[in-house]
């Protein structure tokens, strides 16, 4: 085998320790002012509550204080992320540009646009989306044919983004365009990044209602959408290295395991001090579950601390972490009867709405950020099985 991925044990450092009693501090500060609701779901958005946590440093972390960033550890940047997803806080303005579209301008961004961009970033005050699926691609970005095509002083786009989470509320999105065929050698030569305010003429976006009834995918259409030479992110015709190191950040966070857990707190809170056998051994299955995802994403978090690229422990991570979120709300109604059988007369809310939540999202969670199968191949080529 030509390569083989490990997970080093992390320790969090002192200062990430404390930092974690801040935040949780803030939060709970946050909730008793009615700001958010910790039941109100990982889809609520607040551009408010996103300039607050710039306001406190949190965002950009882990950047240059040159353009706005903090120069702090992935390891600190990591224990706010945690915090924020396990309270549910709403961080959806904020949280794609600060895991992903932030780190690839500052990697690839030309110096005009890193320093316009990143410190509003760090601010909190720019939402991101990020445009690769496509009608007739899906998760295979790398058939992209939506085409960005040279034009005197810029580029015009022409094609379709699908499932594009936030477009309606985003300020900017990162787009894998087509800008040249690909080659018999390499189908994924010929795209190119770019970076799109979604006020340009010749963007228009439709909405995709969701199954919980919500607005958050979108169809993105550009129809000759102008974008200047400054918003061209890295080399032309190059961007596959590019977009395969974005979703690294994406997929290793614990976003990739966490949104179903309000379920599993519940399931306990209802198991109480003594539950049944049955109910301790299977609620201790999914914790060792859990936390031995939560151990790996850390590791990985290290990996970017020592300056590395982990894309297969990424999507490692990613994988085992979206089937696990994925299979627990029917692993909990599975053990949940049990309670219901101890006290017959119970009838508790928050469960049924944490479960309910949890079963909506599930089927979405191993499509988003790369399909199984997706996954499965970038790690069978990381170990030189293809």
């Amino acid at each position: 085998m030509s390569f083989s991925f490990r997970f080093d044990p992390v320790e969090l450092p002192p200062e990430a320790k404390e930092l974690r009693q801040e935040v949780r501090t803030f939060l709970r500060e946050e909730i008793d002012a009615g700001t958010f609701s910790p039941d109100g779901g990982k889809g609520s958005f607040s551009r408010e509550f996103s300039r607050r946590v710039g306001a406190k440093g949190w965002i950009g972390m882990t950047w240059p204080k040159k353009y706005g960033g903090h120069e702090r550890s992935h390891l600190e940047r990591y224990v706010v992320t945690e915090e924020m997803l396990a309270a549910r806080a709403p961080t959806r303005a904020h949280s794609t540009a600060d895991r992903q579209s932030g780190p690839v301008i500052l990697r690839y961004g030309q110096e005009e646009i890193r320093q316009k961009i990143l410190p509003q970033i760090a601010r909190g005050e720019l939402c991101f989306c990020i445009g690769l699926s496509e009608p007739n691609s899906g998760s295979d970005v790398f058939a992209a044919s939506t085409r960005a095509t040279k034009t005197d002083g810029g580029w015009l786009v022409n094609g379709r983004k699908i499932w594009t989470s936030g477009a309606h509320h985003a300020d900017y999105m990162i787009a894998l365009l087509r800008t040249s065929p690909p080659t018999k050698e390499n189908r994924r030569h010929g795209l190119t990044q770019f970076l799109v305010h979604m006020k340009t003429p010749g963007i228009t976006i439709r909405p995709i209602i969701n199954l919980t009834g919500s607005h958050d995918f979108n169809e993105v259409v550009f129809d000759d959408a102008f974008l200047p030479d400054s918003h061209l992110i890295g080399e032309v015709d190059m961007a596959w290295k590019q977009a395969t190191d974005e979703l690294a950040y994406e997929r290793s966070g614990p976003d990739r395991w966490i949104e179903t857990f309000p379920a599993l707190v519940e399931l306990v809170r209802l198991a109480g001090e003594q539950p049944s056998e049955r109910l301790a051994e299977g609620i201790g299955r999914e914790v060792a579950h859990l936390a031995t995802l939560r151990r790996m994403s850390l590791s990985v978090a290290g990996m970017l601390q020592a300056g590395k690229t982990p894309a297969v422990e990424a999507a490692v991570v990613k994988d085992l972490g979206t089937n696990f979120e994925q299979a627990l709300p029917d692993k909990v109604r599975l053990l949940a009867p049990q309670i219901g059988d101890s006290q017959p007369d119970s009838n508790d809310d928050r469960f049924e709405e944490a479960l309910r939540y949890a079963t909506l999202i599930a089927p979405k969670l191993t499509i988003q950020g790369g399909t199984r199968e997706v996954l499965r191949g970038i790690i069978a080529r990381g170990l030189g099985l293809r």
